[in-house]
């Protein structure tokens, strides 16, 4: 065979799997179920929240938190200002009030992604872990709640080397964390572009403590939300490329031990637990090709998975709420109190809606 043949056989097997890959990366990966919309009495566009609530987190008294303005790069949302608001779920008018920041945080470089709530049972301080991107680049900050004056005072920014780009966070102490790595904000693309054409996972998750940083679980195609059983010995990662959810079990010396895998044949983006049942609660984007595509006129739907009983032999899976993004589009995270359910997305609006 001569040079150049050889070189048209070496370059057209590569195409192929190019071609295979993103083939696979579309259909498998990216998903592309068409939804029947399956939607929820009541449903109200929260106010204030018109570029994205990409993360909510809610307090056993009701008081929600939630990041918006996330800005990355083909995002309607990229030139928004990130906040933080909160919203009181036992108010009937339910307006988000946007939380004043401390006059020292650079605000015009503030970009919130994942966020985590603390309260400390000494004294019932509220303690918020925000997920930043500054520059696209990744740390934790981490403040505290003043109820009074409705403001955050920051206290710390936190940054390390196996921290090189976090989505989504748990809180388990005062400055203890577990953190989920994807490659959300990460510019390796030379080693994310290997990775993908070979079909390896390469996202992970990492425990952070002031006295020991270190990876407690790998092998994730895209590590996504992650939060901790009411009991606080399991946690829950959504692998959003892989369409499950992973219980792991927490060890005394914090490592990770997996349990089991749940598919949600979904791509699914935060959890947030139930205190009081332990269900979780998932916000999911069922046609991951929509989503990245952005056509207004073709626009990506919601989806929102609760899982009951997932430590049973047989978990219960329902589909609690759907649209095929003519109302709302990209669903991020799901949250309940009181009857009602908060529906957060990447970019598009907040909606919260009665529970049937």
């Amino acid at each position: 065979m001569g040079k150049v043949a050889l070189i048209s056989l070496v370059v057209a097997a590569l195409a192929a799997l190019l071609g295979e890959r993103i083939l696979s990366f579309r259909k498998r990966t990216l998903a592309s179920r068409e939804l029947v919309k399956n939607h929820l009495p009541n449903c109200v566009a929260l106010k204030n929240l018109d570029s994205g609530s990409n993360d909510i987190t809610i307090l056993g008294n009701g008081l929600a938190f939630i990041s918006t303005g996330l800005k990355f790069v083909g995002l309607p949302s990229a030139n928004t200002i990130g906040k933080i608001y909160t919203l009181d779920m036992n108010d009937p008018r339910m307006k988000p009030g946007e939380l004043r920041m401390p006059r020292n945080f650079d605000l015009e470089s503030f970009n919130p992604h994942g966020i985590s709530v603390y309260v400390d049972p000494s004294d019932d301080a509220i303690y918020l872990f925000v997920v930043n991107h500054p520059q696209q680049k990744s740390q934790i900050e981490l403040f505290k709640f003043i109820e009074d004056d409705h403001s955050l005072e920051h206290l710390k920014t936190i940054k390390h080397e196996l921290l090189y780009s976090v989505n989504d966070i748990v809180a388990v102490g005062l400055e203890s964390f577990y953190a989920t790595n994807d490659h959300y904000f990460n510019h390796e693309m030379l080693k994310v572009w290997v990775e993908f054409l070979l079909g390896q996972p390469w996202t992970n998750v990492v425990y952070y403590s002031p006295e020991e940083v270190k990876v407690v679980s790998e092998g994730y195609y895209f590590a996504n939300g992650i939060n901790i059983s009411p009991n606080k010995k399991h946690l829950y990662v959504a692998d959003l490329f892989d369409h499950n959810v992973h219980v792991l079990e927490v060890e005394d010396d914090n490592a990770l031990v997996s349990v089991k895998a749940v598919s949600v044949d979904s791509l699914c983006d935060n959890v947030e637990v139930d205190p009081e049942t332990g269900d979780l609660w998932l916000g999911c984007h069922p046609n991951g090709w929509k989503f990245l595509m952005a056509d207004p006129k073709d626009p990506a739907g919601s989806e929102v998975i609760r899982i009951q009983n997932i430590h049973s032999d047989k978990p219960v899976l329902t589909q609690v709420y759907s649209d095929d993004g003519h109302v709302i589009i990209g669903s991020s995270v799901a949250a309940t109190y009181g009857g009602k359910l908060l529906i957060g997305t990447v970019f598009h609006k907040a909606l919260c809606c009665d529970l049937k």
